[in-house]
Order: structure tokens, then sequence, then C-alpha cells
């Protein structure tokens, strides 16, 4: 009888991907569901970068490269570093892998043992704390509120840190929240880091690019340059450049922790696919001009859904700075009851209650560390989207008011 590992008993799958998974089982059985789940753009991946791909196949670029990734990639993302962020890093202080995910992953493997704290703030993205248990580190879940902006309070970073703490992971503009920080709010939290030398900064800027009203996006190496010597810049193609199943992502950061992380990929994929960095070598050092207009549009479906959630009884929602996610509260649906008579009493009830009656796909804010929301991306035609607000709305109307529970005896 197979017997799993134990550490496989310290994390959870992804609940964006089984929700994915469901989602597309309803779909194959006829049901219509509009699904808001995935974090990907719907636009295309541009033609160049495509023609790249092509190229490099005809070319016979087909084999392995480097670990860390092939000389020009590695090049193509020191000038994008440089250009668009003011880091300097050399090709061997950069690592490219397949995925963002991977490279946290190589990180947090390479730097973490038992009982290490990493400090990440609430809402997170899934994978992080799952990430920091299969390293046998200690997640240190700091809850940041609506109110605040669901972004982190330096007093409350600060009170986190402990001798064991390793790493604080920052994402901005975050996945699920859309919340970004200003480069003033960057150095009232780099002022606390300077203080415990022993915390390193992984910080996600994966959704750069998509940042809206007028907000300039900056990164904490850039903002407080005495961090860098301890801060790894991750990011990648994923997102900005409609490629999240070419699986890049790429970080910069000091030698020795791009060896360690180098080391530990030697042994799981070697390299990122060949032909995938080849692309990327194209997205990054090709036309930028097609980003405007992908970023107009998030920024309009943006308004365009937080206004019609915010029509809904029983559903807040803030209006996020960047990213292609909205997070709204859920929380006073809770405790209702479905037109079938079953209790809303969580998000995750209330999320597949979306799912049953109305044929919409969200994801519950549990699983990202933050009860009582949902996520739901607005990566997706305005169509879909206004008839998935339609559902949503008319779906709410529908709960009831739950009933006092019944006394004994009666």
């Amino acid at each position: 009888m197979f017997q799993s590992a134990a550490r496989l008993g310290r994390v959870k799958p992804s609940p964006t991907v089984a929700l994915a998974g469901k989602v597309a089982e309803l779909a194959a059985q006829g049901r219509d569901v509009l699904s808001l789940v995935a974090g990907e753009p719907d636009f295309d991946t541009p033609d160049h970068i495509k023609q790249a791909a092509k190229e490099a196949i005809d070319r016979g670029d087909t084999k392995y490269t480097a670990v860390d990734g092939t000389p020009a990639l590695r090049r193509a993302i020191a000038g994008k570093f440089e250009r668009e962020n003011g880091l300097a890093y050399a090709p061997d202080e950069i690592i490219v892998g397949s995925g963002g995910k991977q490279v946290v992953y190589n990180a947090l493997m390479a730097s973490l043992s038992a009982g290490d704290e990493v400090v990440i703030p609430a809402p997170y993205w899934v994978s992080y704390p799952e990430i920091v248990l299969l390293a046998e580190g200690t997640p240190v879940i700091v809850p940041c509120a609506a109110d605040s902006g669901f972004r982190l309070d330096p007093r409350a970073l600060e009170a986190a840190i402990t001798a064991r703490t390793r790493w604080l992971i920052l994402n901005s503009p975050a996945n699920p929240s859309g919340a970004a920080y200003t480069r003033d709010e960057l150095a009232a939290l780099a002022e606390v880091l300077m203080r415990h030398p022993q915390v390193w900064i992984l910080t996600d800027d994966i959704y750069e690019h998509l940042a809206y009203g007028g907000l300039r996006f900056a990164t904490i190496a850039a903002v407080e340059p005495r961090l860098r010597e301890r801060t790894l810049t991750m990011n990648g193609v994923s997102k900005t450049y409609c490629m999240t199943g070419w699986r890049i992502g790429y970080a910069g950061g000091p030698k020795p922790l791009i060896r360690a992380m180098s080391a530990i990929q030697s042994h799981s994929t070697t390299n990122a696919a060949s032909i995938s960095q080849a692309a990327a070598v194209a997205a990054l050092e090709g036309p930028q001009d097609f980003i405007a207009g992908h970023v107009a549009a998030f920024e309009r479906r943006r308004d365009k859904v937080v206004a019609g959630l915010n029509a809904v009884a029983g559903l807040t929602c803030r209006r996020p700075e960047g990213a292609f996610y909205v997070f709204p509260s859920c929380a006073a649906l809770l405790g209702r009851r479905a037109p079938d008579g079953r209790l809303v009493a969580t998000d995750e009830d209330f999320a597949l209650y979306l799912l049953d009656a109305a044929g919409v796909g969200l994801v519950h804010g549990s699983a990202f560390g933050c009860p009582g929301h949902v996520r739901l991306s607005y990566a997706a035609a305005d169509a879909k989207l206004d008839r998935a607000l339609e559902r949503i709305a008319a779906a709410c109307a529908a709960l009831a008011s739950a009933p006092a529970p019944m006394r004994a005896g009666t």
C-alpha cells in the first residue's frame, strides 16, 4: 500500500488549482459556468514573443541550457532590472526557473532549517506558507485588515520578528487583494528590517506593471539599497507578457543565495524550457507598447467590478491598486440560508453556493488566510464580467436570513 511522505502531512493542495479543476469538471458536464478563478491574463501572448519561440525551434535551440538560465536571458533580465528598477545585478546574480513558484521554492528550500520562521502578511498567495512548511519552516502569519488597505504595518512587522525569523515575504501589487505599497510605505518597512540583520526579504514583483491610478511601482531593494545584499527580487513574464503557460520566472539576489538556489534546481528541473527562455528574451527586450493597453483594460474592468460588487447588498469591496483581482468581504452574508435550505456559514460555503446556484467560480478568502472574503479575477472579457456580476447579485439577493437555532425541548 502506498504511504505518503510525512512532509505531505504539513501541506494542503493548492485550493486555487482545486477550484479551477472543479469549475472545469462542471463545464465538461455541460454546466454554464463563468470561471473567475484563474490568475492569468485573458489576452494572448504577443506575436513577436511567439515568433521568437518559433525561430528558436527552427535554429535548433532545443537542448539543455545552463541550470540558472541562458546567458542571453540572464543578460536581458539584468537589463530589465537596471532599466526599470534601478537595480544592478550581474548575470551570476540572476536565476531563471520554471515559473515564479519554482523560484520561491528554490529560495526557501535552500535557506530554511527546521523551525526557522518566515513572516507572511495575510491575505497571501496560497503557496507561500505551504512552501515554507515543505521546507520545514514555520509560517508566521500577520493579518492585514481591509481598513489598512491589506498592507503590512511596520509596527506589526516589528512585533512578528523573533530571533528565529529568516525571511519576510512581500508581494506588491498583491495576490489576492491587489494591494500595493508606495515608496514611502516600503521605506517604513525597510526601517524596521534594518534593525534585524538576520531577516532576508523575498519580494514577489510578478504584478509589477499592473498598477493603476498613477501608482508608481517600487521595489524594496531599490528603495533601501542597504537591504540589497539580503533581498531576493523575484519577477517573471507570466502576468505582464501573458505567458502563464510558458513557465518562466526569475530573480536577482546575492551570489551565495543564487548559487544555493541553482544547486536545488539542478536536482529538480535542471533548466527552464529552452524555447520559453528564448521567448522571454523577446518579451523583455522587444516592444513594450502593448502593456499600456492591457493595463488600461484591466483598470476599466477593475472599476466596473468594484462598482458592481458594492451595489450588491451584503458585499463590500475596496478598490485595489494593482494586479487583476478584487477581494470583497462577504461577511455580512454569512450565517444566512440558501433557497435550498443549506446554511452558508463560511466564505468557502459562500463560494460553493455561488458556484452551484449561480454558476460563478470564485475562490474563498480562507484559502488566502483571510476568512470572510472571496477573490474574483477580472482578467476576463467584459461580457463575461457583466454576466457574472448579474448572477452574483441575484444569488446574494436569494440568501434569506438564517432562522434562530431551536432550543432543546421546543
